[in-house]
């Protein structure tokens, strides 16, 4: 190993004499052996510090690689989980909306079937509101049927009745003696003294109304005189209407027409109307078989029925200041009559 660092040496002396002519001079100086030997030792262990310290740079170098290393292993697994977690979190938001489509699937569906129903319903509906329409029509009519059927029952007994009279207030028994025929001559001959003698007067029927008498009624039942004509009673309640005061034994008593059930009520609706009309002296009557009739204005006018009497009055201040009181008094009780049914 001596004979190799002295070979080497021996190079290196060579080298250093062999330099170029146009470098400086320098001075060449000759190392001994043990001078080279000792500056071999001296840069070897430089060297070895060296290699020590990049040995340890290298190690340190080295943790810090494996603690990178160890970091991003870290964060891959990190990142994994992550990856992981959001996989899972991708995957049950996937439930959740497959889950919403198929609520709103079947909502859709829901209401698709509610649509459906509530469109036979409506069709139900419109099918029970015309057969309601079809019921209320058919109520109409009926009603105007049974009004009109009223109507000609009433007239075929005004009709029946019309040479009837109703003779009011004579007391229960009385007929015993002489019966009802036989009261009524009497009525006659104390009242008319030449209806009585006159022979064409014939009562062809007479009967109490009701035919059972109501022992808690307090006044008597009615006696109806049935004639042989129209002409008779028209004369005999002309009489009757011109004395006024009608009596049989001292007692009073009132001859009327006899009517329907029907023409009766008809005939009562115009007996405020004609109370406040006689009361102005405008001379009501109440003609067969339910006409009012007044003098207005010198003339003589006639009326079926209440709506033509107010169209008229309308036109007639006085007469619509004189009748406003009682006709809107009737105008409420129809009403009230109205609502009640």
């Amino acid at each position: 190993m001596t004979n190799n660092k002295r070979k080497n040496q021996g190079n290196k002396n060579k080298e250093v004499t062999m330099k170029p002519s146009n470098e400086k001079d320098t001075p060449i100086q000759d190392y001994e052996d043990d001078d080279i030997e000792e500056m071999q030792e001296a840069d070897l262990k430089k060297l070895i510090r060296t290699l020590r310290s990049s040995q340890k740079q290298i190690l340190e170098l080295q943790k810090s690689l494996m603690d990178k290393i160890e970091n991003l292993s870290r964060e891959n697994e990190i990142l994994r989980r992550n990856q992981n977690e959001t996989k899972q979190l991708v995957q049950q938001e996937t439930g959740i909306v497959t889950e919403v489509k198929n609520s709103i699937d079947q909502m859709k569906n829901t209401i698709e079937s509610l649509t459906n129903r509530m469109g036979e319903a409506e069709e139900r509906i419109s099918d029970l509101e015309d057969r309601e329409q079809e019921r209320i029509q058919s109520d109409q009519r009926k009603e105007e049927e049974i009004r009109n059927l009223k109507h000609i029952v009433g007239n075929l007994q005004d009709t029946i009745k019309k040479p009837n009279i109703r003779v009011l207030g004579v007391p229960e028994g009385m007929e015993r003696e002489k019966g009802l025929e036989g009261l009524f001559s009497e009525i006659l001959a104390e009242n008319f003294p030449g209806l009585e003698k006159d022979r064409e007067i014939l009562v062809q029927e007479a009967h109490r109304t009701p035919n059972k008498h109501d022992q808690k009624r307090p006044s008597p039942r009615h006696v109806v005189i049935k004639l042989s004509t129209v002409k008779h009673k028209e004369k005999i309640l002309k009489c009757a209407r011109e004395k006024r005061q009608i009596t049989l034994r001292g007692s009073p008593i009132r001859l009327t027409a006899d009517f329907s059930s029907e023409t009766l009520q008809a005939r009562r609706e115009w007996q405020d109307i004609a109370q406040v009309l006689r009361e102005n002296n405008c001379q009501p009557r109440i003609l067969y078989p339910a006409k009012l009739s007044f003098v207005n204005e010198g003339e003589i006018k006639t009326f079926h029925n209440k709506q033509k009497l107010k169209e008229f009055v309308a036109t007639r201040p006085a007469l619509q200041k004189m009748l406003k009181d009682v006709l809107h008094t009737e105008t409420q009780k129809h009403g009230h009559q109205y609502e009640r049914r």
